[in-house]
């Protein structure tokens, strides 16, 4: 059978772009569409390294809290909680009369046993450590439950917040006897119930019609498909078959967004992307070379080249949103004063290196040409090589760092907990180099370390925000990245369809889209 997409595939980008949209935009369809740009992993959020598979299973799974679209923690299971005065003991009241979809009706015992299957280390799951902060987790009666946690940690409840503790129902726990159950199979308390899923293609799932809030959701089914191809992607939503597309090809958006029976979002993001220099490798561990690099690149001219003005140029090591975000300016350009550095450190006649990047889409290719050239330009001559997955999750998987191969490493980060902690302990903690976790530069501070454990367990807000800063000024110095871009989230939908937007982590807000015609 030959659909809109296959259609799309075969047709020129600039065709479609060219042509008027079809009157398939004009009647609202009982499936709403989304078309995303990768495959997806995990229907187990909890083993779920990448955000896109979190963010589709929300069609099926929620949480004790959720994020509104300002990444503001806001109930959702739960109707509140308490905390005591040392920030150890979290009491929260549960939504009553919530069913899952298998009929069973959601309480504490549900909540107790899906944290005591997502911490335990037995399960391998991924991302059991998101709340190894967490002692115990006990129901204090049918429909209140208690975290008591080792050490306070300020950023709780936006870890509740970002989809990873996802409520599964008791009755597919018990009968999971491996990882692989939950990995493809569903039943929460969701607004869908799945129907079928297909890692490499697609996610549909049907209407609950018994789900908690009354009205919702508007349409008959939800279907998520994955399209790699950026023209194919705008292309569907030009002829009608998506109703939403995430992200737009920049270099699609101008020309999408003059038609008229589409609607086109561009918003900044916590999305930043960096160089990492891996400070285990000469001529890395050397401070002045780090900083000459940073000097060599032209930010502002970046984010045109590669991103089409669809990024800000960074400045700093957490996006602006974040609580104790210090903004440094947009590093200056300088490849003077790069040259001098280079010198200074013993390389006067430049050096050879390997840049490599974590990803492989067009925007990371065109990133990737233009470090090369300014590079290039400051005497550092490099070699470049875009990753596929297996060959990227190398690095992370590798247990002595003196083998590590990588020097410069184009990476990014995602900060789906919306707080400071998640955004700087991954990549600049002594404590997460390879294989603990991401910090792929093999940066090593003992007072960042020290600070660290010390802001997230602060209670008083002041005085955490203080330290946040102290711990931004001191790696600022160290310089054990090159800060590049904070990224914008792009999406286009059909005019009619409204509250279908792109959050500023990467994920999506669905829950009350509807079709309304003018």
């Amino acid at each position: 059978m030959i659909t809109l997409r296959t259609v799309a595939a075969l047709l020129p980008a600039a065709l479609l772009l060219a042509a008027p949209a079809q009157s398939a935009l004009a009647a609202q369809p009982r499936v709403l569409t989304a078309a995303v740009p990768s495959n997806f992993s995990t229907l187990d959020t909890f083993d779920a390294m990448d955000n896109l598979s979190r963010a589709i299973s929300r069609s099926i799974y929620e949480g004790l809290y959720t994020f509104d679209r300002n990444l503001q923690p806001v109930p959702q299971l739960a109707d509140s909680y308490t905390v005591s005065k040392d920030g150890l003991v979290y009491d929260f009241k549960l939504k009553e009369g919530v069913k899952f979809h298998d009929g069973t009706e959601f309480d504490a015992a549900a909540v107790v046993m899906n944290f005591e299957r997502g911490m335990n280390p037995e399960s391998k799951l991924s991302r059991r450590n998101f709340f190894k902060f967490v002692d115990k987790v006990e129901a204090t009666g049918r429909y209140s439950v208690r975290f008591t946690l080792k050490t306070a940690t300020a950023g709780f409840i936006q870890r509740l917040s970002n989809g990873t503790a996802s409520m599964i129902c008791p009755s597919l726990i018990k009968r999971a006897t491996s990882k692989q159950v939950t990995a493809h199979e569903a039943c929460g308390t969701g607004p869908y119930v799945l129907k079928r899923f297909t890692p490499s293609d697609e996610l549909y799932a049907e209407k609950f019609k018994d789900y908690r809030v009354k009205g919702l959701p508007k349409f008959d089914a939800i279907r998520w498909v994955a399209v790699a191809e950026n023209s194919t992607r705008a292309a569907m939503l030009q002829t009608g078959e998506a109703q939403f597309i995430s992200p737009v090809p920049s270099e699609q958006f101008r020309q999408l967004e003059r038609d008229k029976r589409l609607t086109l979002i561009s918003a900044p993001s916590v999305v930043t992307r960096f160089l990492s220099m891996n400070e285990m490798k000469k001529p890395f561990d050397d401070v002045r070379v780090r900083q000459a690099i940073n000097y060599a690149i032209n930010r502002e001219a970046l984010v045109k080249v590669a991103y089409n003005g669809f990024a800000e140029p960074s400045t700093g090591y957490m996006p602006p949103q974040l609580e104790g975000a210090v903004s440094f300016g947009v590093h200056p350009y300088d490849p003077k004063k790069a040259r001098e550095l280079l010198k200074e450190a013993g390389y006067p006649n430049g050096l050879t290196t390997t840049l490599w990047s974590g990803y492989t889409d067009g925007k990371t290719l065109k990133t990737l040409q233009f470090l090369q050239q300014q590079l290039a330009a400051v005497g550092i001559r490099v070699t470049t090589k875009a990753l596929e997955s297996g060959e990227r999750s190398q690095i992370y998987s590798l247990k002595d760092p003196a083998q590590s191969k990588h020097a410069l490493f184009l990476i990014g980060w995602t900060n789906s907990a919306g707080e400071p902690d998640w955004a700087l302990r991954p990549q600049l903690d002594s404590r997460s180099v390879p294989p603990a976790f991401i910090n792929e530069s093999y940066y090593r501070n003992p007072k960042v370390d020290e600070l660290l454990d010390r802001a997230i367990a602060e209670t008083d807000k002041a005085k955490r925000v203080a330290l946040y800063e102290e711990i931004q000024r001191i790696v600022n110095a160290d310089s054990p990245w090159a800060p590049l871009v904070f990224e914008h989230v792009t999406a286009g939908t059909a005019k009619e369809l409204r509250n279908f937007f792109p959050m500023p982590d990467g994920s999506f807000g669905f829950y009350e889209a509807e079709w309304v015609e003018d």
